[in-house]
Order: structure tokens, then sequence, then C-alpha cells
């Protein structure tokens, strides 16, 4: 079912007041806020890890395996992968970060 769906027949049962309605409410409640506490985990173990890997990086350009192997520890310890770190460098950070095309692409402080 669509959240757009859940989030109408939620609208439509607002006001009746009876145990079968509550009962509906509380599961389609449920189901739209699945995900949202992994999603804030997620946010954070990315806020964690920005602050590490901007401490790190500079203008000497590095490869995503080069950076993750300066800070797998640290990294480590806020949730982080190898994947996540190339996720974050690569598309949430992007505007933050110098990529230089060739055949690995580097890294450094934008």
């Amino acid at each position: 079912m669509k959240k757009v769906t859940m989030n109408t027949i939620l609208s439509l049962i607002a006001n009746i007041d009876t145990d079968e309605a509550n009962e509906v409410r509380a599961e389609l409640t449920a189901e739209l806020n699945k995900g949202a506490e992994e999603k804030a985990r997620n946010a954070e173990q990315y806020e964690q890890a920005k602050a590490i890997v901007m401490d790190e990086l500079n203008d000497t350009p590095v490869t995503i395996g080069e950076l993750w192997d300066a800070l797998a520890d640290k990294l480590s310890e806020v949730g982080m992968t190898k994947g996540k770190l190339q996720y974050a460098v690569t598309r949430l950070w992007k505007d933050e970060i110098v990529r230089t095309e060739g055949k690995v692409n580097t890294y450094s402080k934008a």
C-alpha cells in the first residue's frame, strides 16, 4: 500500500472513535513510521563521519581506498563502512569535496 493511501485512510478515520478505527490508526501509523529510527541513526552516522573525513582531507588528492585506510578505525567506531564512505564522499558531500577524475578518481577538500 502506498504512503499516500495510508495517509488518506488515516485522515478519513481520524474522527471515528471505535476500537476498530483505533486499531487501524495504530497499525497505519506504525507502518508509516517504519524505518524512521534507522533513517535518523544513519543521518547521525553520516554527520559524525563527515567531521572525521573533513578533518583528514586537505588539498592533496586521495582515493577512497586511501581515505578508508587512514580512517578505518575512527569511521568503524561510528558504524561506517567503506561503501558508506564512498557513498557519502561521492554523493552527500560532493559540494564540499573536489573530485579529480582519472583511472581511479581522487578526492580532496574543496
